[in-house]
Protein backbone atom coordinates (compact mmCIF):
# COMPACT_ATOMS: atom_id res chain seq x y z
CA UNK A 1 0.00 0.00 0.00
CA UNK A 2 1.47 3.38 -0.89
CA UNK A 3 2.25 5.62 1.98
CA UNK A 4 -0.15 8.19 1.14
CA UNK A 5 -2.79 5.69 1.15
CA UNK A 6 -1.65 4.34 3.85
CA UNK A 7 -1.93 7.71 5.18
CA UNK A 8 -5.46 8.33 3.92
CA UNK A 9 -6.30 4.75 6.52
CA UNK A 10 -4.43 6.07 9.95
CA UNK A 11 -6.84 9.47 9.36
CA UNK A 12 -9.99 7.57 8.62
CA UNK A 13 -8.79 5.56 11.88
CA UNK A 14 -8.21 8.79 13.71
CA UNK A 15 -11.73 10.19 12.67
CA UNK A 16 -13.67 7.01 13.37
CA UNK A 17 -12.11 7.50 16.99
CA UNK A 18 -12.86 11.28 17.31
CA UNK A 19 -16.22 10.01 16.22
CA UNK A 20 -17.08 7.30 18.82
CA UNK A 21 -15.15 9.15 21.84
CA UNK A 22 -17.18 11.68 21.66
CA UNK A 23 -20.51 9.70 21.27
CA UNK A 24 -19.58 8.14 24.44
CA UNK A 25 -19.44 11.59 25.71
CA UNK A 26 -15.68 11.45 26.92
CA UNK A 27 -12.92 13.97 26.21
CA UNK A 28 -9.16 13.04 25.24
CA UNK A 29 -8.19 12.88 28.18
CA UNK A 30 -10.90 11.08 29.93
CA UNK A 31 -10.23 7.91 27.25
CA UNK A 32 -6.64 8.34 27.59
CA UNK A 33 -6.63 8.18 30.99
CA UNK A 34 -9.32 4.20 30.76
CA UNK A 35 -6.03 3.25 28.18
CA UNK A 36 -3.45 4.20 30.02
CA UNK A 37 -2.04 7.00 27.34
CA UNK A 38 -2.42 10.82 27.89
CA UNK A 39 -5.16 13.32 26.37
CA UNK A 40 -2.47 14.36 24.55
CA UNK A 41 -1.96 11.13 22.59
CA UNK A 42 -5.07 10.43 22.04
CA UNK A 43 -5.35 13.68 19.98
CA UNK A 44 -2.69 12.05 17.86
CA UNK A 45 -4.05 9.56 17.34
CA UNK A 46 -7.05 11.29 16.25
CA UNK A 47 -4.65 13.56 13.95
CA UNK A 48 -3.50 10.01 11.85
CA UNK A 49 0.12 11.64 13.56
CA UNK A 50 0.98 9.17 16.15
CA UNK A 51 -0.38 5.34 15.53
CA UNK A 52 -1.21 3.08 18.73
CA UNK A 53 0.32 0.15 19.53
CA UNK A 54 -1.78 -3.05 19.54
CA UNK A 55 -2.56 -3.45 22.81
CA UNK A 56 -3.82 0.42 23.39
CA UNK A 57 -6.32 0.22 20.11
CA UNK A 58 -7.24 -3.27 22.06
CA UNK A 59 -8.16 -1.23 24.98
CA UNK A 60 -9.80 1.76 23.24
CA UNK A 61 -12.37 -0.99 22.13
CA UNK A 62 -12.89 -2.40 25.35
CA UNK A 63 -13.55 1.48 26.38
CA UNK A 64 -15.75 2.72 23.49
CA UNK A 65 -17.61 -1.20 23.17
CA UNK A 66 -16.34 -0.60 19.49
CA UNK A 67 -16.87 -4.83 18.90
CA UNK A 68 -13.27 -4.74 18.10
CA UNK A 69 -13.10 -2.35 14.77
CA UNK A 70 -10.06 -0.43 16.18
CA UNK A 71 -8.05 -3.61 16.80
CA UNK A 72 -9.26 -4.68 13.19
CA UNK A 73 -8.08 -1.89 11.58
CA UNK A 74 -4.79 -1.44 13.22
CA UNK A 75 -4.10 -5.35 12.22
CA UNK A 76 -5.03 -4.89 8.35
CA UNK A 77 -2.64 -1.97 8.48
CA UNK A 78 0.08 -4.26 10.04
CA UNK A 79 -0.72 -7.25 8.11
CA UNK A 80 -0.42 -4.94 4.69
CA UNK A 81 3.50 -3.44 6.04
CA UNK A 82 6.60 -4.49 4.98
CA UNK A 83 8.02 -4.14 8.38
CA UNK A 84 7.92 -6.01 11.28
CA UNK A 85 5.27 -5.46 13.37
CA UNK A 86 7.15 -4.15 16.13
CA UNK A 87 9.36 -1.64 13.90
CA UNK A 88 6.24 -0.55 11.69
CA UNK A 89 5.56 2.73 13.95
CA UNK A 90 8.98 3.42 14.23
CA UNK A 91 9.02 3.30 10.25
CA UNK A 92 5.72 5.32 10.57
CA UNK A 93 7.70 8.28 12.60
CA UNK A 94 10.87 8.54 11.19
CA UNK A 95 9.51 9.42 7.71
CA UNK A 96 8.17 12.54 9.64
CA UNK A 97 11.17 13.49 11.88
CA UNK A 98 13.05 16.70 12.22
CA UNK A 99 15.83 14.59 13.85
CA UNK A 100 17.09 11.04 14.42
CA UNK A 101 19.91 9.75 16.56
CA UNK A 102 20.85 6.57 16.51
CA UNK A 103 23.42 3.83 18.49
CA UNK A 104 24.35 0.86 16.39
CA UNK A 105 26.40 -1.62 18.33
CA UNK A 106 26.78 -4.46 15.98
CA UNK A 107 24.87 -3.65 12.86
CA UNK A 108 25.20 -1.15 9.89
CA UNK A 109 21.69 1.04 10.63
CA UNK A 110 19.15 0.64 8.47
CA UNK A 111 18.93 3.74 7.00
CA UNK A 112 22.67 3.67 5.97
CA UNK A 113 22.64 0.12 4.49
CA UNK A 114 23.46 -0.83 0.84
CA UNK A 115 21.41 -3.49 -0.80
CA UNK A 116 24.10 -6.17 -0.32
CA UNK A 117 24.37 -5.42 2.99
CA UNK A 118 20.91 -5.36 4.03
CA UNK A 119 20.54 -8.54 1.77
CA UNK A 120 23.63 -9.99 3.71
CA UNK A 121 21.79 -9.20 6.64
CA UNK A 122 18.48 -10.45 6.04
CA UNK A 123 19.57 -14.23 4.94
CA UNK A 124 21.58 -14.72 7.72
CA UNK A 125 18.85 -14.91 9.78
CA UNK A 126 16.21 -16.20 7.31
CA UNK A 127 18.08 -18.59 5.35
CA UNK A 128 15.01 -20.73 4.13
CA UNK A 129 13.56 -17.37 2.87
CA UNK A 130 11.88 -17.17 -0.26
CA UNK A 131 13.75 -14.91 -3.05
CA UNK A 132 10.63 -12.78 -2.74
CA UNK A 133 10.55 -12.61 0.85
CA UNK A 134 14.24 -11.09 0.58
CA UNK A 135 13.47 -8.85 -2.06
CA UNK A 136 10.81 -7.13 0.10
CA UNK A 137 12.96 -6.69 3.09
CA UNK A 138 16.08 -4.98 1.03
CA UNK A 139 13.33 -3.49 -1.22
CA UNK A 140 11.55 -1.99 1.73
CA UNK A 141 14.90 -0.69 3.46
CA UNK A 142 16.56 1.00 0.36
CA UNK A 143 12.66 2.86 0.40
CA UNK A 144 13.20 4.15 3.72
CA UNK A 145 15.94 5.11 3.32
CA UNK A 146 14.93 7.74 0.77
CA UNK A 147 14.42 10.21 3.87
CA UNK A 148 18.29 11.07 4.35
CA UNK A 149 17.67 12.58 0.54
CA UNK A 150 14.65 14.33 0.59
CA UNK A 151 14.55 18.23 0.51
CA UNK A 152 13.22 18.37 4.03
CA UNK A 153 15.56 15.37 5.58
CA UNK A 154 15.92 15.16 9.46
CA UNK A 155 18.92 16.02 11.16
CA UNK A 156 20.61 12.15 11.27
CA UNK A 157 23.22 11.08 14.05
CA UNK A 158 24.53 8.31 14.22
CA UNK A 159 27.12 6.67 16.78
CA UNK A 160 28.48 3.24 15.25
CA UNK A 161 30.42 1.21 17.53
CA UNK A 162 33.45 -0.06 16.10
CA UNK A 163 32.30 -3.69 15.81
CA UNK A 164 29.93 -2.91 13.37
CA UNK A 165 32.28 -1.62 10.45
CA UNK A 166 34.43 -4.61 11.30
CA UNK A 167 31.98 -7.18 10.52
CA UNK A 168 33.06 -8.22 6.79
CA UNK A 169 28.85 -7.98 6.06
CA UNK A 170 28.55 -9.77 3.18
CA UNK A 171 32.37 -10.52 2.10
CA UNK A 172 35.34 -7.95 2.52
CA UNK A 173 34.51 -6.27 -0.87
CA UNK A 174 30.75 -5.50 -0.13
CA UNK A 175 31.72 -4.72 3.04
CA UNK A 176 34.03 -1.97 1.61
CA UNK A 177 31.76 -0.98 -0.52
CA UNK A 178 29.05 -0.12 2.66
CA UNK A 179 31.88 1.61 4.48
CA UNK A 180 32.23 3.63 0.99
CA UNK A 181 28.97 4.43 1.54
CA UNK A 182 28.65 6.25 4.77
CA UNK A 183 31.64 7.72 3.79
CA UNK A 184 29.77 9.20 0.98
CA UNK A 185 26.93 10.13 3.12
CA UNK A 186 28.81 11.86 5.98
CA UNK A 187 30.66 13.79 3.18
CA UNK A 188 27.84 14.73 1.37
CA UNK A 189 26.46 16.11 5.03
CA UNK A 190 23.47 13.51 5.21
CA UNK A 191 24.65 12.32 7.88
CA UNK A 192 27.14 13.29 11.19
CA UNK A 193 29.06 9.89 12.11
CA UNK A 194 31.15 9.19 15.05
CA UNK A 195 32.66 5.83 15.81
CA UNK A 196 32.62 4.38 19.45
CA UNK A 197 36.06 2.47 19.51
CA UNK A 198 36.36 -1.18 21.04
CA UNK A 199 38.89 0.21 23.65
CA UNK A 200 36.52 2.30 25.20
CA UNK A 201 35.03 -1.31 26.89
CA UNK A 202 31.80 -0.77 28.91
CA UNK A 203 29.34 1.60 27.66
CA UNK A 204 25.91 3.90 27.98
CA UNK A 205 23.66 1.00 25.82
CA UNK A 206 25.49 -2.10 26.15
CA UNK A 207 22.28 -3.69 26.15
CA UNK A 208 21.66 -2.98 22.64
CA UNK A 209 20.85 -0.16 19.43
CA UNK A 210 18.80 2.83 20.34
CA UNK A 211 17.59 5.74 18.73
CA UNK A 212 16.07 8.93 19.26
CA UNK A 213 13.28 10.81 17.12
CA UNK A 214 12.27 14.29 17.32
CA UNK A 215 9.61 15.89 16.07
CA UNK A 216 7.82 19.48 14.77
CA UNK A 217 4.48 18.71 16.55
CA UNK A 218 4.68 16.07 18.97
CA UNK A 219 6.86 14.53 21.92
CA UNK A 220 10.25 13.12 21.55
CA UNK A 221 10.00 9.78 21.33
CA UNK A 222 12.97 6.74 21.86
CA UNK A 223 13.12 3.16 20.57
CA UNK A 224 15.12 0.28 21.67
CA UNK A 225 15.41 -3.21 19.83
CA UNK A 226 17.07 -6.57 20.49
CA UNK A 227 17.41 -9.54 17.70
CA UNK A 228 13.45 -10.65 17.79
CA UNK A 229 11.62 -7.51 19.31
CA UNK A 230 11.44 -3.98 20.17
CA UNK A 231 10.37 -1.22 22.70
CA UNK A 232 8.64 2.41 21.64
CA UNK A 233 9.07 4.57 24.57
CA UNK A 234 6.75 7.52 24.71
CA UNK A 235 7.37 8.32 28.41
CA UNK A 236 8.95 11.73 29.05
CA UNK A 237 10.95 10.08 31.38
CA UNK A 238 12.14 7.17 29.81
CA UNK A 239 12.83 9.33 26.58
CA UNK A 240 14.86 11.35 28.84
CA UNK A 241 16.96 8.69 29.99
CA UNK A 242 17.28 7.67 26.66
CA UNK A 243 18.83 11.15 25.71
CA UNK A 244 21.26 10.64 29.01
CA UNK A 245 22.39 7.44 27.65
CA UNK A 246 23.14 8.96 23.96
CA UNK A 247 24.99 11.52 24.99
CA UNK A 248 26.91 9.75 27.34
CA UNK A 249 27.70 7.46 23.46
CA UNK A 250 28.59 10.75 22.46
CA UNK A 251 31.23 11.91 24.73
CA UNK A 252 32.95 8.97 24.70
CA UNK A 253 33.47 8.66 20.14
CA UNK A 254 35.69 9.78 18.18
CA UNK A 255 35.38 12.89 16.70
CA UNK A 256 33.61 13.31 13.63
CA UNK A 257 36.93 13.66 11.82
CA UNK A 258 38.73 10.96 13.25
CA UNK A 259 35.95 8.51 12.79
CA UNK A 260 35.70 9.10 9.18
CA UNK A 261 39.43 8.49 9.00
CA UNK A 262 38.61 4.83 10.57
CA UNK A 263 35.73 4.21 7.89
CA UNK A 264 37.77 5.24 5.30
CA UNK A 265 40.71 3.08 7.06
CA UNK A 266 38.71 0.32 7.30
CA UNK A 267 37.04 -0.16 3.84
CA UNK A 268 40.59 -0.05 2.51
CA UNK A 269 41.68 -3.02 4.78
CA UNK A 270 38.21 -4.80 3.36
CA UNK A 271 39.15 -4.05 0.07
CA UNK A 272 43.14 -5.17 0.59
CA UNK A 273 42.16 -8.38 2.16
CA UNK A 274 40.01 -8.89 -1.13
CA UNK A 275 42.69 -8.58 -3.70
CA UNK A 276 44.21 -11.11 -1.89
CA UNK A 277 41.83 -13.64 -1.59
Amino acid sequence: MARGKRQDVWEFFGDLLKERREGAGLSQGELGGRVFVSGTYIGLFEQGIRKPQLDVAKRIDEVLQTGGIFERTWRKLIDKSPYASYFHAVAELEAVATKICEFAPTVVPGLMQTGAYARAVTLAANPFATEEYVEEKVTSRMERAKILSDATRPEYWVILHENAIRAPVGGRENMADQLDHIASLIRERQALVAVLPRSVGAHASMDGSLRLMEFADQPPTGYTETSFSGTLLDDPAVVKRAQRAYDLLRVAALSPEASLKLIESAAEDFRRCARTT
